[in-house]
Parts: C-alpha cells; structure tokens; sequence
C-alpha cells in the first residue's frame, strides 16, 4: 500500500539526520497516536493535541513539538503511559513538518488491521536487521498465526490473554485477529462480549521502556486497551500474583543479567537460564484449565541440572502435550543460528503423553531468500488437531520421557544432509557456534552453583 511504502521511504530520508529504525518508529508512534485520537475526539489538552502541531512551522514547530511530549507525559492516564520520558529526535524543522503533513493526509482510523501492523512490522524487521537486539521485539508472523491456531482462544468464555514477554504486541494482536475472524469482524458478538475483547481480555509484561511505547501504540490502532505491566516478568512484583486462561509468548534467549539467580516465591526450582525461569513463570501464572504455547531454545529439552527439575515439575504437574522443532534459521536475520522449539502445555496435568513434531530434519534452512510463510505450518496445525502419526509427529508415553531422565530433546528422522558422511554447510555450523554462546556461559555458571552447593553440604 502506498502508505506503508511512504513511511518506508521518509524513513531513510530522516537517516540523514542521524535519527534510526528505532528513533523513527518511536517518533512515528507518538505522532499517530495524536492523529489517531483527534479523529476518534478523545481527549487530549487542547493546547498539546494533534491540530496544535499542525498549525506551526520552523523553530516554534520544533519547540512546540518538544513542549507537547513533556507535558502529555504528566498529564496521567494512557497518555502518561505512552509519552512518559519521551524527546524529540527532530533537529531540522523541515523533516518534522513533512512528517506530520504525511501523517495528516491520511484517515488512519479507517485502515484495517493488516495494514496497520504491516506498516509497524515491516519498520521494526528492518530495525531488526540492522540492531541485534532488537529481534527480541520479532516474532515470525506466520509462526504467530500458527500458534494461534493451534490454542484457539475462545471469546465466548471469556479467556484472558496474556504474554509476558510481549515486545510490541504481536501474540495478542495475532489472537485479536483469530478472533475476528471466527466472529465475523466482532459482529456476532454481544455488547458485553465486544467490551471485554476491547478491555479486558489481553495484558502483557514488557522490559524495555520504549517497547512497551510502541506496544501500547500498536494495540490502540487496532483498537485495544491493554493492560501492560513495565519491567521484568520474572521479578517479584504485582503482576506475578495474576493468573490467565492463555499465554502464549516467545522470551528472550541467554542468561540473568550479570549470571544471577531469580529469586521468586512462587518458582520451585532456582536457575539463572532466562527460558527455564519463564517456563517457571509461565507455569505460576496460569489459571486452571489454562492453555499455553511459548518459544524455547532446544537447551530447556535437556539440560541437566535445574533444567531437568523444571521439566519433571512440568510433565507431573502439567500436560505438555505438544512440541514443535522448529525450522533452523526461524528467527533470521537476527538470531540465524538459534534452533529453536514451541512448547505447548495446559494445566491439565499430569502428562500422559507427549507429542513431538519434527518440522526441521529435511526442511530447508530459513534464510532471507527463503522466507517462513504460513504454508510450512499447515501439516502441524492440521496435526496438532487431528492426533494422527505420521513419519514427522510422533508420540511418546511419559514413562519412557522418565526413562530418558526427562529428556525431551527427540527426533528420529533420519538427517538426508548426513546420510553420504558430509557436514552442514560452515555459515550454519558458525550461525549455531555464535546463537549458542551466551546459553553456554549459562550453563557454566549453573553447573558452578551446583558444585559449590553440593560442597557446602559437604562441609555442613
């Protein structure tokens, strides 16, 4: 659409003026929201609102701008929320002018969904590409879909949503967009139904201040008010004593800042592996009878130590149902290397049986030329609803899960790469080498605690 590419287009203009993807997208967040409120007549102070900026030019346009951030972080409410700490990147008056002239001329309350997050998403993979760290943020949105899919929430039980670790949104919006669709775009829903979709039925947790900016800004595009705790998920604080019907969330990878342990009152197990810990969080937090599907890197399958204790916790107290071994390369451009699984599990328990699908062995590597698209998940989805076992989806009893001592790390499809004695191509053994670094630093240190543990009851 001609919108999105315009955005794309005025953004490498600003690149000039020193301002980023990042910068950009959070500049364009604070302008869209103003626009967008003032065609929905919200209530913004009049003398900060949208019209006030479109009345200005030069210096006073720049200053004014500059003038409206600081004052609508003060004023309470959502807009504290979203402009709280803001500044303005602009330096010439002319790049600010011609953005809010472009943001202006069109109605943004009137496009549909899709656009909207195509316009964010596509700004934030190129941010992505560009500043490692921001792939935190990006979750492949055909793997969202199929996630989806695969828990089903349902309006019409009123099932809560939550992801604690949700970057700018993109698990709940893919549910807000599920859920559209089996409601015939909201229209078979009752008055009560619509304003708990629209008010009450997604939350999330989100670290990184400007993140949560932009995730409070792509839900109130499409229309949501989200309830959005800021700081760490697994830190002690109000949001660890709520529960939810479904989470569904892809944690960031490596270990606690500076090697620590999380110490919280509600896990079983301490560890200073971030996806162990959000495992164990994700296990506090769901209510019974809930449903969850979160992203984890293939080390939570085996490793030993705290690892295994977690998953033993979690196949006893809970029915971890499915996993799906994801593609290599799922997450490029930003993590090519990490190999990577979704783990889906309800709090059913205890596990009988668990289902392991195998959409890597034989599957070509993911790569930029080689996009992920909606079409490599139909098998699973279609599997992971019909239980039918096939050469990729097998299952396996818990008692032979024990028997491998809580390993869930399992394939048996035979590598055709391997089968003639030769190696995967060296960019992907080094992609692997570099993804798994910060994981074996984690392991290190929690093999350390053990072995001091272990020789402090020695001692004792």
């Amino acid at each position: 659409m001609d919108v999105v590419k315009k955005l794309w287009g005025f953004c490498n203009t600003l690149r000039d003026e020193g301002i980023n993807y990042g910068q950009y997208i959070e500049q364009l967040t604070y302008l869209l929201f103003l626009k967008i409120a003032d065609e929905k007549n919200l209530e913004i102070p009049q003398k900060y609102n949208w019209k006030s900026l479109t009345n200005k030019t030069g210096t006073e346009l720049l200053e004014h701008y500059q003038t409206c951030l600081r004052k609508l972080g003060k004023s309470g409410g959502i807009l504290t929320d979203i402009f709280a700490g803001s500044l303005s990147q602009f330096r010439d008056p002319v790049n600010l002018k011609k953005l809010i002239d472009m943001i202006d001329e069109i109605r943004w309350s009137t496009i549909d969904v899709d656009i909207k997050g195509e316009a964010y998403e596509g700004l934030l993979q190129k941010y992505a590409e560009e500043q490692k760290g921001a792939g935190q943020y990006f979750t492949p949105r055909p793997l969202i879909r199929a996630i989806v899919q695969c828990i089903a929430p349902d309006i019409k039980k009123k099932e809560t949503i939550n992801d604690p670790a949700m970057g700018t949104g993109g698990f709940l919006l893919g549910a807000l967009e599920y859920i559209l669709k089996q409601t015939n775009e909201a229209a078979d829903l009752t008055r009560e139904e619509n304003q708990f979709l629209l008010k009450k039925m997604f939350s999330g947790n989100e670290i990184v201040m400007e993140t949560k900016r932009l995730a409070l800004m792509n839900m109130f595009l499409h229309g949501i008010q989200a309830e959005i705790y800021y700081g760490d998920s697994l830190a002690e604080g109000p949001h660890t004593g709520k529960k939810h019907n479904i989470i569904m969330t892809n944690p960031p990878f490596g270990i606690k800042s500076g090697g620590n342990h999380v110490t919280r009152s509600d896990f079983s197990v301490t560890s200073s592996n971030k996806q162990l810990n959000f495992v164990q969080h994700v296990m506090s937090n769901l209510l019974p009878n809930g449903k969850a599907a979160m992203v984890v890197p293939d080390n939570v399958l085996f490793d030993s130590g705290a690892g295994t204790r977690i998953r033993k916790i979690l196949l006893e107290d809970f029915a971890l149902h499915t996993i799906l071994r994801l593609p290599v390369g799922t997450f490029t451009p930003y993590a090519a290397g990490v190999k990577a699984n979704v783990i889906f599990f309800s709090k059913t328990g205890p596990t009988k049986e668990t289902w392991i699908y195998d959409l890597r062995t034989n599957i070509e590597k993911i790569a930029k030329k080689r996009k992920l698209t909606e079409a490599d998940f139909q098998d699973f989805v279609s599997l992971y609803k019909n239980r039918k076992e096939t050469e990729r989806f097998r299952k396996y009893t818990l008692n032979y899960i024990k028997d491998r001592n809580y390993n869930l790390d399992i394939f048996e499809l035979k590598d055709d790469s391997l089968g003639d004695g030769t190696y995967p191509e060296p960019s992907v053994i080094l992609d692997s080498i570099q993804a798994s670094g910060a994981l074996i630093v984690g392991y290190a240190k929690d093999i350390q605690d053990e072995i001091e543990k272990e020789f402090k009851g020695d001692v004792g």
